[in-house]
Formats: structure tokens, C-alpha cells, sequence
């Protein structure tokens, strides 16, 4: 994030105190995520490897594309819910409201662990979140989504540009996407298409390097990390 009082800058967060959080994480799922009311039986993970895992957003999404989604009346889906949650993936997705998770990978409530905020980066928050997503609720994929025409992404493309600041908290979002912006100035094409792609790898690759529950994760081949852009007008994830 910026460089306020109490934030670290980007890239220069503290390693995870990955022993001790696991712990925590894993106590806690110890304890049920969440309990499991008496007889009930919680909905399985729908994937049991990253593979797996990617194949099932890619083909949800090819069929959001063709306008031929499949999640249909959710009320029994509803009530599984209430006995447990196993997430398959864990995505990184932007605020924007025209970029609805679950809908755009036509996939049910309780398949995708979702994350949101203006511009899809990693903080301290979101590599909590993330860690408990692997920690606990042992989801197979990462995938780290942007999507064409970020608002928040061209905000921080307009600084680098000119200086141009934003109100309020705004700028500390920018700040957080300032170095994608730095990195692909000059580089043919649209710049703001060029730093919406390069935040997502960036943040690829700070899942690992960061985190030492997920690097542990990653090394011993339960999780995989993956990034793609979203088109606003197709529909279609670009993996990246």
C-alpha cells in the first residue's frame, strides 16, 4: 500500500510468521469450518488437484462466453452450505461490478473463496484471507484476476503520467499500483491494457515470496497459482 503511518509499501512487506499462523489457522479448522449441525453433510470440493481446479474455471468460463451457464435454482445449494464450505479456488478479483466472480466462472455458491478489492493486489489483509483459503479451507488454485478498462489501474497510470492524485483513500490504492504503471511505461500497446496484465503477474508472484504458508503450499504441489484478465465486452479470462 503506501507509505503512511502503520502501512507498509508494496513488495516490502514482513515474511509471514508462518508457524504460528498456521497453527492458528489449523486449530481452527480443528473446530469445524464452520461446526457441522448434527446428521448434516457439508458439499464436497469440486476438485481435487490444481489442474483440476484450473480445467473447472476455464470450462465455466467458456460457457459463460457461450451464454450457456449452468447454475440454476440454488435453494438446496443454500442449505449444503449451511453444514460447510470447501472452496476449490481462491480468487483475487477486482471491486468492479462488472466483474461478478461466481457468475463470470458459472460456478455455485461455495466453489470459489473470493477476494475483492479496486485493483486486485495483495496486502496484509488479503494475504490473511489468502492463508486461511489454504490453510484451512485447503483450496487448490490461486488465481489472481484483473480486467480490461480498470478504473483503478488507469488512476494509477494517470499519476506515474502526470502526478495526478486521488481524494481521500483513493490514493493509497494507486500507490499499491503505482509500480505496475512505472513498469510498463514505454512498452508498445495501451498502457493502462500493459499494467492491468503486469499488476496481476506482479501479484503472482508475491503470493509465494510473501507467504510462507503458501510457498509451503505451493512447493508441496496442493496449491497453484495462477493469474488472467478479464474482457468487459466477450466475457472471456485470458489466462495469462
Amino acid at each position: 500500500m503506501g507509505e503512511q503511518s502503520g502501512e507498509m509499501p508494496r513488495g516490502r512487506f514482513l515474511k509471514r510468521a508462518g508457524a504460528s499462523i498456521a497453527a492458528t489457522a489449523l486449530a481452527a479448522g480443528a473446530q469445524g469450518e464452520p461446526a457441522l449441525a448434527s446428521g448434516g453433510v457439508a458439499p464436497p470440493m469440486a476438485a481435487h488437484s490444481p489442474k483440476d481446479a484450473l480445467a473447472l474455471l476455464k470450462a465455466g468460463n467458456a460457457r459463460f462466453v457461450a451464454d450457456k451457464s449452468e447454475c440454476g435454482p440454488l435453494t438446496a445449494r443454500r442449505l449444503e452450505l449451511t453444514q460447510g464450505q470447501a472452496p476449490f479456488a481462491i480468487i483475487l478479483g477486482c471491486s468492479d461490478s462488472r466483474v461478478p466472480i461466481e457468475t463470470i466462472f458459472d460456478q455455485m455458491p461455495g466453489n470459489l473463496f473470493v477476494i475483492r478489492v479496486a485493483g486486485n493486489f495483495l496486502n496484509e489483509d488479503e494475504f490473511g484471507t489468502m492463508e486461511y483459503g489454504v490453510a484451512v479451507l485447503k483450496s487448490k488454485l490461486i488465481l489472481v484476476l484483473g480486467h480490461e478498462r480498470c478504473g483503478a489501474v488507469t488512476a494509477a497510470v494517470d499519476f506515474v503520467k502526470t502526478g495526478t492524485k486521488q481524494p481521500g483513500h483513493i490514493q493509497n490504492l494507486v500507490k499499491a499500483l503505482a509500480p505496475a504503471a512505472k513498469a510498463t511505461q514505454g512498452r508498445p500497446g495501451d498502457w493502462v491494457a500493459n499494467a492491468v496484465a503486469e499488476n496481476v503477474r506482479m501479484n503472482m508472484a508475491e503470493v509465494d515470496e510473501e507467504s510462507e504458508i503458501i510457498a509451503a503450499a505451493i512447493k508441496s504441489g496442493d496449491v497453484a497459482v495462477a493469474g488472467g484478465v478479464y474482457d468487459l465486452e466477450s466475457g472471456k479470462v485470458q489466462f495469462l
